[in-house]
């Protein structure tokens, strides 16, 4: 049977573990985090995000931008939707759908000056 070892202590000492330690968010708040990144885990989710990225669009034009089914681009509103990521308003019978805030423009924006760097 193999002895466990205690991690080898590193040069930033106790104080500062213990400092992180207090700081690291509930459990709570992480799942939550980690759930959101979940949700842009899709590719399909970040085409629909992008393509509000300019201008609210109904799902029918969502739906040709990304040449899918309205149906496909309906479930994945859903899930948007009750992520916070996407609003929508009402205008007749029409539904038009835009980025619920600025931070969802942000961590589009910020997400793609990442991976064009």
């Amino acid at each position: 049977m193999a002895e466990e070892h205690a991690p080898a202590a590193c040069p930033g000492g106790t104080d500062l573990v213990e400092k992180l330690q207090n700081e690291l968010p509930d459990d709570e708040v992480l799942y939550d985090l980690a759930e959101l990144f979940r949700v842009f885990g899709d590719s399909t989710r970040i085409k629909i995000l992008y393509a509000l990225f300019e201008s609210e669009l109904c799902v029918g034009d969502i739906a040709q931008v990304l040449g899918m089914t309205q149906s496909s681009v309906s479930h994945q509103l859903r899930l948007l939707k009750s992520s916070k990521l996407v609003k929508f308003r009402r205008e007749g019978k029409a539904v038009f759908y835009s980025l619920d805030d600025d931070h969802v423009r942000s961590m589009i924006a910020l997400g793609l000056e990442h991976v064009e760097e």
